[in-house]
């Protein structure tokens, strides 16, 4: 099996897939982090290709970072100053080849993610 990575973000407070989410993913090297790719999810909360397909698939640690404050911005969520969720950052192990899917459940004032399938 080869490994691969992918998401699925959802809107819990609308009951709908949020759309039009930036996700930034990172490598991380010990102290340091490099961003290998920039997505938005479209109309189904998915982004249009696996975040990290098997050609590039590596174990190790890596980093989703969710501009959730932006999304709530674009979609008319009333402001906080200063918002109370911005930006989420993730960070997990891959240590196998095999699908993983890290799907993040959004509201105004909470989140939860998990290892999906």
């Amino acid at each position: 099996m080869t490994g691969y990575l992918t998401t699925h973000v959802l809107d819990t407070a609308r009951g709908c897939p949020a759309e039009g989410l930036k996700i930034e993913l990172f490598k991380i090297n010990g102290d340091s982090r490099s961003l290998l790719k920039t997505l938005t999810t479209n109309d189904d909360g998915r982004t249009d290709e696996q975040i990290l397909p098997a050609a590039e698939f590596e174990t190790g640690v890596y980093e989703l970072v969710f501009h959730a404050g932006s999304y709530l911005d674009a979609i008319g969520t009333p402001p906080e100053s200063p918002r109370f969720l911005d930006v989420i950052p993730l960070r997990f192990g891959m240590s196998e080849a095999s699908h993983y899917h890290v799907p993040l459940l959004l509201s105004p004032f909470g989140y939860s993610t998990y290892r999906g399938s």
